[in-house]
Order: structure tokens, then sequence, then C-alpha cells
């Protein structure tokens, strides 16, 4: 489902929105069909059953009430928002710093390991560059 704002052809446009008597949301279209919210929360569900009486005249913008949110409202949700993303990019950065200080450190410990290792082939070479200078002599 898009939201161009053109409704799609074949759509139908909502004419009225009712509460029922137990608490749910209803949309009345046209063709004698009632669009029935079934279940709230972030997301609401919607059923699309035939009505039970006679649909009420006049047409009424339909908006579900948990969807109306204030301009305070939502500069503060923006606001967690923000707040959240910032937190959570100081914790990858503080990951990150950390990783970093491990693999230098990995690093340093290798160039000590080669640094020893290249003295001691060092000192190999000049032995045995001795040992055949004096067979040779």
């Amino acid at each position: 489902m898009t939201n161009s704002g053109a409704p799609p052809p074949g759509a139908t446009i909502v004419q009225y929105a009712a509460q029922s008597a137990d608490g749910t949301q209803q949309f009345f279209v046209p063709g004698s069909q009632v669009v029935v919210q079934a279940a709230t929360g972030d997301m609401p569900t919607y059923q699309i059953r035939a009505p039970t009486a006679a649909l009420p005249q006049g047409v009424v913008m339909a908006a579900s009430p948990g969807s109306l949110h204030s301009p305070q409202q939502l500069a503060e949700e923006a606001t967690r928002k923000r707040e959240l993303r910032l937190m959570k990019n100081r914790e990858a950065a503080r990951e990150c710093r950390r990783k970093k200080k491990e693999y230098v450190k990995c690093l340093e410990n290798r160039v000590a390991v080669l640094e020893n290792q290249n003295k001691t082939l060092i000192e190999e070479l000049k032995a045995l560059k001795d040992l055949y200078c004096h067979k040779v002599e």
C-alpha cells in the first residue's frame, strides 16, 4: 500500500467514523462495508465487515485517536529519538576506540617479537660469517 496522496484506482474513501459499544473504532465506507479496528497498539489492525445497523449520513474525517499527536508530543518524540541515537552512537564510538586500542597493542607486541627475531637472526648470521671466515683462512 502506498501513501502518495491520491487514492489508487478502485480505492474506497472513508465517509464516517464512529466508536462502537465494545470500544472498537469503525470506519464506514461506500459499498455497504464497515472497517472495524480489530486491535490497537503501535500497528492497529482492521477487519472489513458488513454493517449491523444503518449507516449515519454525513461525511466525517476519520482518524484514529492514537495517531493524532500535538506538536509538543512530536517534538518530544524527536528529542527522545535523537537522544537514543546519540547514546547508541557514543556506545559504538567507545567500542570502536576499545577495538582500535586492542589492535594497536597487538601490533606493538608483534613488532617487539619481530624485532627480537630479527636481532637473533642478525647474531646468528654474524656467528656464521665468523665461522665461515675462520675456516677459509
